[in-house]
């Protein structure tokens, strides 16, 4: 048996992988605070992750030499890159377009770099991002070595959107050591959809930097200034957010549309922002020190989706002084819980289909409440553009990457001890 106390106190070995980009997405926001805070507390990384192979990958904390990067478009993988979500900020292909070959030739890419990294870096521990092929992949590869696994909810989707890989997923994701979760409501999504130990399911949560994400004192003057982060797409409900704020004619304001997106969904909606004029600025994809510059000049923070996980942008925008208009999605009810008051409006969903496909007939419904949402946030800003956070502090204290990453170490020594 394992001396738990000596466990405890050795520093760890940790093999991240995920299978996109490193430095796109929140999957890839989270992996990097990751790296950073395994660093700061003393373990060595290494990085296993998706890559185009036309872009180089934008990696902090972590050198060269530890990482390897399976290559999409024209290398070790044909076609581009697969996302997570069917419509991801960079040119991508969707899980289920692809045929058995091109799983097969997935498969084979991810195998050829995983079992690479372990022969040369020896981990004590595998980390790897999302309940779905890689991971079930890395569990089957290495049934010895303490497999920890976060969930970013895109999984879930393209578990229930899949149902034709479910059974390949499943094989390997049940025998995960131990999975982290977002919140409460994913937890008991896992547990059903994976068939999944509820003790081995833990609720972890999502975290913000918050040595760049803090409040300054907001504009008192000018156009109320909205921003929207994420990416362009039906999915995230942009296209009637801009319908919403087309028909909103005071107070005046101005929106910031941040993030990127790729296909017709793209197109349609900038098509959309284009009828905004002068009301708009596009800044497609942006760096975190960025997006933390443009929030914090920002009064009102809008996520119209119809589904996400546990959306860490929403902590960012309340970090950084926003007002909040987002879905009533179970994530953000969760990161909000009794925080939610006046300078948070949340919308009613419309029914959907497929997880994520709004039903025609809610959209004229959804569009009219997000108008009234907005503009009465819009309207609280006249009054206080610059809101009071002091009741909310102790509880935003508890999503910084320092307290996340405490409760993460946590779970990498449940599993190295039960081993």
């Amino acid at each position: 048996m394992k001396n738990t106390s000596m466990i405890l106190k050795s520093p760890l070995r940790i093999l991240h992988v995920l299978s996109q980009r490193p430095d796109s997405t929140g999957s890839g926001i989270y992996i990097q605070a990751m790296l950073r805070e395994a660093s700061k507390n003393g373990h060595t990384n290494y990085l296993v992750a998706g890559i185009q192979s036309d872009r180089e990958a934008q990696v902090d904390f972590i050198n060269d030499d530890q990482c390897r990067f399976v290559k999409f478009k024209n290398a070790d993988i044909a076609y581009p890159i697969v996302g997570m979500s069917d419509v991801m900020p960079y040119d991508s292909t969707r899980f289920c377009n692809l045929s058995q070959d091109d799983l097969d030739q997935y498969e084979a890419a991810f195998s050829h770099h995983i079992k690479a990294a372990v022969d040369t870096f020896q981990p004590d521990i595998i980390h790897s991002h999302h309940l779905w092929i890689v991971t079930s992949l890395v569990r089957r590869l290495f049934p010895r070595i303490p497999l920890v696994t976060t969930c970013h909810g895109s999984d879930l989707r393209q578990f229930q959107n899949c149902p034709h890989l479910q059974q390949r997923v499943r094989d390997g994701c049940r025998d995960i050591d131990e999975v982290m979760a977002l919140s409460q409501s994913q937890k008991r999504a896992i547990e059903r959809l994976y068939d999944m130990v509820p003790d081995r399911v833990h609720v972890v949560g999502v975290g913000y930097n918050d040595s760049i994400f803090v409040q300054p004192v907001k504009a008192s003057f000018g156009p109320v200034q909205l921003v929207y982060a994420g990416k362009l797409s039906r999915a995230k409900g942009v296209p009637w957010m801009l319908r919403a704020l087309s028909s909103i004619e005071a107070p005046d304001w101005h929106l910031h549309l941040v993030g990127g997106g790729s296909g017709e969904e793209k197109a349609e909606c900038l098509n959309l922002a284009d009828r905004l004029g002068h009301r708009l600025t596009v800044h497609g994809a942006v760096s975190q020190q960025r997006l933390a510059e443009i929030m914090k000049r920002s009064h009102v923070f809008v996520l119209p989706s119809f589904y996400e996980g546990l959306p860490l942008v929403v902590l960012e925008a309340l970090a950084t002084g926003c007002r909040i208009v987002a879905t009533e999605l179970p994530g953000i009810i969760e990161i909000l819980g009794d925080m939610r008051n006046d300078v948070i409006d949340l919308v009613t969903l419309p029914r959907l289909r497929d997880v994520d496909k709004p039903i025609k007939e809610d959209l004229n419904r959804f569009e009219r409440d997000l108008k009234e949402s907005l503009q009465r946030q819009m309207m609280a800003v006249e009054n206080q553009p610059t809101i009071d956070l002091s009741g909310i502090a102790e509880r935003m204290s508890a999503f910084s990457w320092t307290g996340i990453f405490k409760k993460v170490q946590s779970i990498y020594y449940t599993a190295t001890a039960n081993r």
